[in-house]
């Protein structure tokens, strides 16, 4: 008699079905796992045998065969603990065949019995219900997994009290989700001194989810700008809050079961390898650039990243996914994040400042700054020049709108978008519109007669790609959406055009 078992093995966010078959055969005694695993997976035999002892079952003199099937399939990871054990108990009749079918397991165990929390719970139990079964999972993990409304989710403290609840014993009740993570305290706009004009561009990448490259000479406020970014972002839908946290689930970086509704806000140090940002390494697990979906990628000093880096930036920019490509396994991750990103003009960060004035212009800022190369310059839908803030400014009161006035302001224009978008329907239906594209760009982001002849004279004189075309026509839309437009006027592409003609590339 075989004995089965069901848990998941992970390919990105994606949880694909594993059986766990468990054979007892006459012959020498002996377990072994067969099925591609690990060594965390081969060690399992090892924790197992310390468990049962635990609790006072005897393995069988007998030989223990354990497959995972699909056999081709590689099998990472410690969470197989679990579900192996349930197959076993099942093959020594001490838990019910059927009942141990009727689950997805996913935990590890430890030494004694108890098991422990594991990554992937919510991707797990959102597998767990697209095959109608109920999720088996450490008590640690319960909160998280039960966020997965369709599934029902039993957690565990130990395995004894896995096998009290199977055999009628003791029932586990149901688990509950975690608490709403409270919105964290963020900085305010008000805090920076002048800078309207960089205040205004924040606003309008935050309602269009538009890349933005501010550059500058060193102190002028580049950073501080970006760190207020996540004040004025709306926050999260209830599914897109689902989708980030499965990925933030994968990494481990879920807290207590928690979910958040704020919006991601990643700023890795420039040293960051590819692996690190893209994603990868040996279990091709994601990036910053996954890990910032639906979110913020604030990458500072962005000459000092590694070209080959900021190269493999290009593709995710335009699909919004990144496939991660390996010798046994294509694993994909969703990645659709808004690019902000800071850089000084210069090494020295003084070209621009006539009162510093570098000493190797224009071949230092020309050097410098072309390191970003311009097919990726060309993604970025708004530039600005941030310049130095006098110190008699720094003695002024407060200026501008506060970041809660913006954020009602940039909330509003999504929801223009939001409403523009709700009877489109299809896999690539767009959400902000920085997604624009095709008949629906030319159908939504057409000017007046007086924005048009702007822009063909703009296009023609600048030699504007066809790329800066579209993205100058959505960051128009923006404007508009924001200003409560229904119509492209020549003020609002003017506007656009006003954050696009300007390169940092000094010659």
């Amino acid at each position: 008699m075989v004995a089965r078992a069901y848990t998941v093995a992970f390919e990105g966010v994606t949880a694909r079905q594993v059986e766990v078959q468990c054979a007892l055969s006459p012959g020498l005694p002996g377990f072994s796992i067969v099925g591609l695993p690990d060594k965390a997976v081969s060690e399992a035999r090892d924790r197992l045998r310390a468990a049962f002892s635990a609790l006072a079952i005897a393995l069988p003199s007998k030989k223990i065969t354990i497959n995972l099937s699909p056999a081709d399939l590689p099998k990472e990871g410690s969470h197989f603990d679990l579900p192996i054990a349930v197959a076993l108990l099942a093959a020594l009749d001490i838990i019910p065949p059927d009942a141990a079918e009727a689950v997805t397991a996913l935990g590890e165990l430890s030494l004694d019995g108890k098991l422990m929390p594991v990554i992937g719970a919510l991707p797990a139990a959102m597998g767990a219900a697209e095959e109608d079964r109920a999720l088996l999972c450490p008590a640690a993990s319960g909160a998280e997994a039960a966020w997965v409304g369709a599934c029902q989710v039993i957690a565990a403290p130990t395995l004894a009290d896995v096998v009290r609840h199977f055999t009628g014993q003791s029932p586990l009740p149901p688990a509950t989700p975690g608490e709403v993570t409270a919105p964290a305290h963020h900085r305010c706009l008000r805090d920076v001194k002048g800078q309207e004009r960089a205040k205004r561009a924040l606003e309008i990448a935050a309602a269009g989810r538009h890349h933005l490259l501010m550059t500058g000479p060193p102190g002028s406020g580049k950073s501080m700008l970006a760190a207020r970014l996540p004040g004025i972002l709306p926050p999260l839908e209830p599914a897109e809050a689902l989708q980030t946290s499965m990925i933030h689930s994968l990494s481990g970086l879920l807290s207590e079961g928690g979910i958040s509704r704020e919006r991601p806000f990643r700023e890795p140090h420039h040293t960051a390898s590819m692996a690190a940002i893209v994603g990868g390494g040996r279990n091709a697990k994601p990036g910053e650039i996954s890990l910032a979906h639906n979110g913020v990628l604030f990458l500072d000093e962005l000459p000092e990243f590694n070209r080959s880096v900021l190269e493999t930036l290009r593709q995710p920019i335009e699909t919004g996914e990144v496939m991660i490509s390996r010798a046994n396994a294509h694993v994909s991750y969703p990645c659709r994040f808004m690019l902000v990103a800071a850089a000084n003009p210069c090494r020295c960060g003084h070209l621009t400042d006539p009162a510093r004035a570098c000493n190797r212009a224009p071949a230092c800022g020309a050097d410098y700054m072309g390191r970003i190369s311009g097919p990726l310059l060309d993604r970025f839908d708004l530039r600005l020049e941030v310049p130095p803030v006098a110190y008699t400014d720094l003695d002024l009161p407060a200026s501008g709108d506060p970041s809660a006035a913006v954020r009602g302001r940039v909330i509003d224009a999504r929801a223009r978008q939001a409403e523009r978008f709700s009877n489109l329907t299809g896999i690539e239906t767009p959400r902000q519109n920085a997604d624009l594209s095709g008949d629906l760009l030319e159908n939504v982001t057409r000017p007046d007669d007086a924005g048009r002849q702007l822009l063909a004279q703009v296009a023609d004189k600048f030699g504007l790609t066809a790329r800066g075309y579209h993205r100058l026509l959505r960051v128009a839309r923006t404007i508009a959406d924001l200003e409560g437009s229904d119509h492209l006027l020549r003020d609002h592409v003017a506007e656009a055009i006003s954050y696009r003609l300007i390169t940092p590339v000094m010659a």
